[in-house]
């Protein structure tokens, strides 16, 4: 599946399902020294108590935060997207429902930080408008590593183990979309990162506790 220019609403999955894939992207990615590090000064994906993210370090970042049950927000920007300099001026928030975080995104849209604004509930994203002729919204930078499901399975075969016998990473991310996801068996499986990243189960487990994808609370004391 590929993302329109600008993205539509029904690019993206639904809410609980891209909360699943990209918060087991981040828990398997998690180090403690990541976790330590101020949030500005964080790069990749992770999770904390603001929601999930996804930065680049350079052009592209996002948020996805729970706004109660069955409600999401998705913001964020791309240099891609035509949004935030668009004239006449493009209302990201209309239309939006009165539990959207407005003090944090009109502080972002004040900054010229926004590219687009996504919001969840009844089971369907919807967005702001936007006029005739916009080429972009960013939508599909850094959004399409969770749409594409095989590009994520890519992404995911590098921090987990396939080679033992029982479920694989597929198994795995289909139990974490339905947030019924063996954490042990995901912890049993993890491996080092070719690039030298550190295997650091308890940040992982740390990680799958905040995102709320699992069957019952990781195991403390890893």
């Amino acid at each position: 599946m590929t993302i329109h220019r600008p993205g539509l609403a029904e690019d993206l999955p639904p809410g609980e399902e891209l909360w699943a894939r990209w918060a087991l992207l981040a828990a398997v990615k998690a180090t403690t020294e990541q976790e330590e590090r101020p949030s500005a000064h964080r790069t990749g994906h992770w999770i904390d108590e603001e929601g999930l993210h996804w930065d680049d370090a350079g052009c592209t970042w996002w948020i996805m935060s729970r706004m109660g049950e069955g409600r999401f927000v998705l913001y964020g920007e791309d240099e891609s997207s035509g949004v935030k300099w668009h004239k006449p001026p493009i209302d990201m928030l209309a239309g939006g429902p009165d539990w959207l975080p407005y003090a944090e995104l009109r502080d972002r849209l004040d900054g010229y930080e926004l590219g687009c604004v996504y919001w969840y509930e009844n089971g369907a994203w919807s967005r702001a408008p936007y006029p005739d002729g916009l080429d972009d919204d960013g939508l599909d930078c850094g959004m399409s590593d969770f749409v594409d499901r095989a590009r994520l399975l890519e992404e995911l075969t590098l921090r987990i183990d396939d080679s033992a016998a029982g479920p694989g990473t597929e198994n795995l991310l289909a139990d974490a979309e339905a947030h019924r996801l063996d954490a042990q068996l995901l912890l049993e499986r993890l491996r080092s990162h070719a690039d030298g990243d550190p295997l650091d189960p308890p940040a992982v487990a740390r990680s799958l506790d905040r995102a709320g994808i699992t069957a019952q609370e990781v195991r403390r004391g890893l």
